[in-house]
């Protein structure tokens, strides 16, 4: 299956509070987030993973929903060598670097080497993750990552799954960084995505090209937000968000229409919560002649491994 019809199918999705959506900021002002503290840390007796000491369940503050880059490692020499000769048996004759790696790895008799690389999430370029997947056939996913067909300046992988402990060095030839094990996995091309995310009926069509660019804008400033590791309640939800809720899309693009700038995001718990957990992310769009200020919301709930939404994008009043 073609990986960004997978957000497609999501995105089209009525808007309703099992729908998707995601943010869009004003190019012509500085987006302000401010993000609740994380939970502290703690250890999961059954797995390694890292736990928040709060009263919403042994798992609470362990999930990851993190968009980045996959990326395969050599964890020590062996690995390499054996790569190399697996290369040397194959016929490769024309094909790139990467296409070398990517017809090796997908050959059957070479699903060895494919357990044996360190696979590693890159977050803006740092090495963030390394990732091992729960069922061994999702291996597959990880290499289909790294094909060659896919833009490697703008394709991105979004991955869920529980943080474990920081890896040993011999794991991942000396990098430590913490592990996560992965539930679900898909990549998707970032122009393809922004092209698919449906325009709806109150934008016409000569205002295409300004909804597009309001999608761009949004979702870039959510995926490059500084520190969004996808750990935090606060960054799973804005992640979520962004590749499952468009009509967030679409109010940023109709506040830009309107003369408004999207000047702040932020998350905090809701006032909902009990014992589910619950955070309220909040657009605040302010018009560029008059300064008035007009705040929307979503409710998210991040109680588990996989966040939903509870309320669609409502108007929001300060208490």
């Amino acid at each position: 299956m073609n990986r960004t019809a997978v957000i497609v199918q999501s995105a089209n999705q009525p808007d309703d509070i099992n729908g998707a959506q995601a943010i869009a900021p004003s190019p012509a002002s500085h987006t302000e987030t401010t993000l609740s503290p994380q939970a502290g840390d703690g250890t999961c007796a059954r797995c390694g993973s890292e736990t928040g000491s709060n009263p919403h369940g042994a798992w609470a503050g362990s999930f990851v929903y993190a968009t980045g880059r996959v990326e395969s490692r050599f964890p020590d020499l062996s690995v390499e060598k054996e790569l190399a000769q697996a290369i040397g048996r194959a016929e490769t004759p024309r094909l790139t670097d990467r296409e070398t790696l990517h017809a090796v790895l997908s050959k059957r008799e070479n699903r060895y080497l494919v357990r044996k690389l360190c696979w590693v999430l890159t977050i803006g370029g740092i090495e963030t993750y390394i990732l091992q997947p729960r069922d061994p056939a999702d291996f597959a996913l990880l290499v289909e990552a790294i094909n060659p067909q896919l833009d490697p300046m703008n394709h991105l992988d979004v991955v869920v799954g529980l943080r474990g402990s920081i890896a040993p060095p011999e794991m991942c030839n000396g990098l430590m960084v913490p592990v996560v094990w992965v539930d679900q996995m898909y990549s998707f091309d970032r122009t393809a995505f922004i092209q698919a995310v449906p325009r709806p009926d109150t934008i016409p069509q000569e205002r295409e090209d300004g909804f597009r660019r309001a999608v761009r804008d949004l979702f870039d400033r959510i995926i490059q937000l500084a520190d969004n590791a996808g750990a935090t309640d606060e960054h799973r939800a804005l992640n979520f968000m962004a590749v499952r809720y468009p009509a967030i899309y679409a109010k940023t693009a109709e506040e830009f229409g309107a003369n408004s700038s999207l000047t702040a995001v932020d998350v905090r718990p809701s006032s909902f919560n009990g014992f589910r957990k619950i955070v309220d992310v909040i657009f605040s769009y302010t018009n560029r002649n008059t300064d008035v200020i007009e705040k929307f919301f979503v409710r998210v709930d991040v109680t588990e491994e996989f966040p939903f939404l509870v309320t669609k994008l409502s108007p929001y009043f300060d208490r």
